[in-house]
């Protein structure tokens, strides 16, 4: 009974042996990669397989991944193009809509295929990320394709890789490396509309409050230092100023909401609100929007500002640097030399000392140091 059992239990592990695989590397010694890049607030991913050249240089392009669209003599594609790696389907990911060269692709996961030309590639987006390869391509499950230019490289390379290039803060070029060849795609998001959807969903979850007008004026001020939505982002602001619970009056809201009105064309209104923030605002805070009045060409509001920050802080350095510069904007370049000249015994550390002593030299020969 004993013998028997144990005979059974070995034919069961050959048989089991027949059909399981036990986990190892790669075929062929090509390598499992992943990469993967936030793009503004889109996270793009590749999954691939990264075959080697192997001391095949100069066969890559045009023999081992042939040319254009192929019948694979295998599974049900009749014309199939290259599978952008090795193995399994090269897939990638956007977590959010992009536009692909050009063309816009929905959010998902997308089997990534490239027939090859040395003209003009052809990138194809597949709605079939879970196939092996491209023996079963089928072109009615195409999203998108798009042509790109293949490049020449100086340096080879010997695994196939994926690289994000040419960043932005809203898009990067998925550049695919083998050999001497470079294939560039370019991913752009539409940041702004992004962005906005993102505020406008959680300015409604417990970030409305908290940390409430925080949260309120950082929406507002991408609204103003984007130029976009406006009438929306004095809304914004508004509620960081005024809104239930969470309304605080300080400076930074009030400079928020007295910016946005003056981009709407409300000047009065602006001037109002700046006059109820100068009191509320530091040092550092007057000195910035006295500096940011002068690039306005407002030179008599920036020298108000700095005489006015001057006078309730008569021996602070920045004050004192800020009435060299009120000076020198209204072109007393003596007075302003004056100024410079106090406020450098004063100078907090080196960095601030030799900026200062740049600037009395440019007094020194009748320049202006805004």
């Amino acid at each position: 009974m004993r013998h028997l059992l144990l005979t059974l239990a070995l034919a069961g592990c050959m048989t089991a042996g027949a059909v399981a695989q036990l986990t190892q590397p790669a075929e062929g010694g090509n390598k499992k990669a992943w990469v993967g890049e936030r793009l503004g607030l889109t996270d793009v991913q590749v999954e691939y397989n990264r075959p080697g050249v192997k001391g095949r240089e100069g066969k890559i392009w045009g023999q081992l991944v042939h040319t254009g669209f192929t019948d694979p003599s295998f599974g049900t594609s009749k014309a199939a193009p290259w599978r952008a790696g090795a193995n399994e389907n090269t897939v990638i990911r956007f977590s959010t809509d992009v536009i692909i060269e050009g063309k816009p692709l929905a959010a998902g996961s997308y089997g990534l295929f490239i027939a090859y030309d040395p003209a003009a590639c052809t990138v194809i987006f597949s709605k079939n990320s879970t196939s092996w390869g491209s023996f079963f391509y089928d072109e009615k499950e195409d999203a998108l394709r798009v042509k790109v230019k293949p490049e020449s490289t100086s340096e080879s390379v010997e695994w196939l890789k994926y690289e994000f290039i040419d960043q932005t803060n809203t898009g990067a070029t998925l550049a695919l490396f083998w050999e001497k060849l470079k294939i560039p795609i370019r991913i752009e998001t539409d940041y702004i509309k992004l962005q906005l959807e993102t505020l406008r969903r959680e300015l409604r979850s417990e970030k409305s409050f908290n940390p409430g007008w925080q949260s309120f004026n950082q929406a507002a001020t991408f609204c103003l230092m984007n130029n976009v939505n406006l009438e929306e982002g004095l809304q914004w602001a508004e509620q960081a100023v005024n809104g239930t619970f969470i309304g605080v009056k300080n400076f930074t809201t009030l400079y928020t909401k007295a910016q946005l009105l003056e981009k709407l064309g409300r000047s009065s209104e602006a001037a109002a609100i700046m006059q109820e923030a100068l009191p509320l605002g530091t040092v550092q805070e007057l000195h910035f929007y006295a500096r940011q009045l002068l690039q306005q060409k407002k030179t008599k509001e920036a020298f108000d500002v700095f005489e006015k920050n001057y006078k309730n802080h008569p021996d602070n350095f920045t004050t004192i640097v800020g009435m060299a510069r009120g000076w020198s904007a209204l072109g007393n370049y003596n007075k302003a030399l004056e100024f410079a000249q106090q406020a450098l015994p004063k100078a907090p550390d080196k960095a601030n000392k030799d900026n200062l002593e740049r600037l009395v030299k440019l007094l020194q020969e009748g320049k202006d140091i805004n």
